[in-house]
């Protein structure tokens, strides 16, 4: 765990997914509390607990299994981390890229709070963008 807190929870996510686990384990900020809470609406996540531990807060997420079989194997979540401490990606609400034609999200940073792509288009607010993420 280091200090970029966004890129913490998109590779335990990405790990949990890879080794076929289903809880995810990730110190709580508010970031990643809106991060997670994102993930939850959009049907990534199944559910998540906060809890107290040696005086800091964790958020327990279930991850959803994919059961759905493709010709490859099983489907996948993919999950990129775009905007980093050294390369912030800023962008418009018009430029904001759609993944896979809408069926995936990008998750920005705004000046009203972390938001989905679809959500700052309605806006019309743009900022960093933080991560894509997808099913495939």
């Amino acid at each position: 765990m280091g200090k970029d807190t966004v890129a913490d929870i998109i590779t335990s996510i990405k790990n949990a997914d890879i080794h076929k686990k289903e809880i995810v384990r990730v110190i709580s900020t508010n970031i990643t509390e809106n991060i997670v809470k994102i993930l939850l609406q959009e049907g990534f996540i199944k559910n998540v607990r906060k809890y107290h531990q040696n005086n800091k807060y964790f958020l327990v997420s279930t991850l959803r299994r994919h059961n759905k079989k493709t010709r490859k194997g099983m489907q996948k979540t993919i999950l990129k981390r775009l905007s980093r401490p050294s390369l912030r990606i800023y962008s418009n609400y018009k430029r904001i890229p759609k993944i896979l034609g809408g069926m995936g999200i990008t998750i920005l940073s705004t000046s009203q709070g972390i938001m989905t792509d679809r959500e700052a288009r309605l806006k019309e607010i743009g900022g960093e963008m933080l991560c894509h993420i997808y099913t495939y």
